[in-house]
């Protein structure tokens, strides 16, 4: 697997043969997706109250169209299922976890873990992070779909 394009060691994907099934089982029972009001452009449909505004500077998860928190939550799972996370690890949990949304035009997103938590928000990777997105793109489409 090629490596990430950059210098950002945090953000290079586990390889397959390092990532066990009990791994998988473990991030299913313990983290979760949760979002974030910063990266969204309607917050209260997620459920955050009092609804706020996202940050200027932020990317939206719902930004090039809508996600639901019942839709971000599977394709999250499905990033786990596929053992697209992280070689960094804060604690037991890897930093970032990646998705391909295959449902739409293989739009790629990256979730976050949030600071002292196994809960993470999640953002579309833009066309900014290119050498990142296609990074992802191969990786998830050299993986096999889990049954």
């Amino acid at each position: 697997m090629p490596k990430r394009a950059g210098n950002n060691p945090k953000r290079r994907i586990e390889s397959m043969q390092c990532v066990s099934k009990d791994d998988i089982e473990w991030l299913r029972k313990h983290v979760r997706y949760t979002g974030s009001p910063h990266h969204k452009t309607i917050p209260a449909d997620f459920g955050f109250r009092p609804p706020t505004s996202p940050r200027p500077s932020k990317s939206l998860c719902d930004g090039s169209g809508s996600v639901s928190m019942a839709r971000a939550q599977a394709l999250f799972r499905k990033a786990i299922d596929r053992a697209m996370i992280s070689t960094h690890r804060i604690g037991d949990c890897p930093k970032y976890i990646w998705v391909v949304d295959e449902d739409g035009d293989n739009r790629v997103y990256e979730a976050k873990i949030s600071k002292g938590s196994k809960c993470y928000h999640g953002y579309e990777l833009g066309q900014d992070e290119d050498a990142m997105r296609t990074l992802v793109i191969d990786t998830w489409n050299a993986r096999c779909p889990v049954p």
